[in-house]
């Protein structure tokens, strides 16, 4: 009897962790989407004015592929669930 009494706290606080993870994720992924705006800007500043070309080309490579990491971790989220 006294297990489903300790079981029933322990599993509140576990949605509460699991809620908060939840929050963290998508601000992580707001974060993501918006870095890779930036680096891809940076990178075509840098490639189309002529300063560093081999830099901005790698810039926005690299943008492109966060852009596409992130929105696969959008597609696809962590399970912040208990079950």
């Amino acid at each position: 009897m006294t297990a489903f009494m300790l079981q029933s706290p322990l599993t509140d606080f576990a949605n509460i962790i699991a809620g908060y993870f939840a929050e963290i994720w998508e601000f992580l992924i707001f974060i993501g989407r918006i870095s890779a705006v930036i680096v891809v800007m940076v990178g075509a500043i840098l490639w189309f004015t002529e300063v560093n070309m081999k830099r901005g080309k790698g810039l926005v490579f690299s943008g492109i592929v966060l852009a596409v990491v992130i929105q696969y971790f959008v597609m696809y989220p962590p399970l912040f669930t208990m079950g």
